[in-house]
């Protein structure tokens, strides 16, 4: 099959050797948004909720560029540096997800690119 890059001016560019998103038939592979401001590259201002949000903001542009939205994500990863955050992150995705859900995982990690306390990447299925 095709791989397909998908790239979007509205969330981060790639700090490294990889796409935003790949396109493989109808399945897209969101490769980890880390809460860069796409305009300046560099992580938001704010708590730890800023950041959360940041992050769903752009796997939302990397999304919709690849021609979706959050209703076709059907897996979800989060990795956080402090899992006290879990809450957080549980009441902000509920206001980006609606039912059914996609699956996810919560993984605490040591550390994370450019100092972030969160980073998620996923999977849509278009």
């Amino acid at each position: 099959m095709t791989r397909t890059p998908i790239s979007t001016l509205h969330a981060p560019q790639a700090i490294g050797t990889y796409s935003q998103a790949i396109r493989v038939g109808s399945t897209v592979y969101l490769s980890g948004q880390i809460p860069l401001d796409p305009a300046t590259g560099e992580l938001v201002a704010g708590d730890v909720e800023a950041q959360v949000r940041r992050v769903f903001e752009n796997l939302k542009a990397v999304t919709t560029a690849a021609g979706g939205d959050f209703s076709k994500m059907a897996k979800l990863n989060v990795y956080l540096t402090d899992l006290a955050h879990f809450a957080l992150v549980n009441r902000v995705m509920a206001e980006y997800f609606s039912q059914p859900y996609p699956a996810r995982a919560a993984v605490g990690v040591a550390a994370l690119p450019r100092g972030a306390t969160v980073e998620m990447d996923g999977i849509l299925e278009l």
